[in-house]
């Protein structure tokens, strides 16, 4: 990596600077390192409850009740994997300069979309054709 780029508190990346420039590319760093912590904590949390539950329930509407609490939690906790490997995905994209621009048509993710999903791929239109070609061929 290269020299290290601080940012002031209160920067956005704007559509008035270049596209996807150094301060640009470590503000979304930091959001997706900060982000992946936050996910890492929670499933931190999670396990210790989920460690301190697994006493036996004594009634069988209890136990099952806790069962079902710990399915849905393990769902939850396997989507946030999932979620992970995307993060750590963009990250390398930042590294390699790709980061920012679409996969499909090569051309600049707009900065709004990043802000709301740093982890996406594609553009809003390709994300678009992709979902309209998705329910096409889905299997009804």
């Amino acid at each position: 990596m290269s020299k290290q780029i601080i940012l002031d508190a209160d920067y956005k990346p704007a559509d008035d600077e270049p596209f996807m420039n150094e301060r640009q590319r470590e503000y979304f760093r930091n959001k997706l390192l900060a982000w992946r912590e936050d996910i890492l904590k929670e499933a931190k949390e999670t396990l210790v409850t989920l460690q301190k539950e697994s006493e036996n329930h004594p009634d069988i509407a209890d136990r099952a009740s806790s069962e079902t609490d710990r399915a849905i939690e393990l769902r939850a906790r396997d989507r946030q994997r999932k979620l992970i490997a995307k993060i750590e995905a963009a990250i390398a994209r930042i590294d390699d300069n790709s980061y920012g621009y679409c996969e499909e048509t090569g051309e600049p993710i707009s900065l709004k979309r990043l802000e709301a999903r740093p982890i996406a791929t594609l553009s809003l239109e390709a994300q678009e054709r992709h979902e309209r070609n998705e329910r096409v061929f889905r299997d009804d």
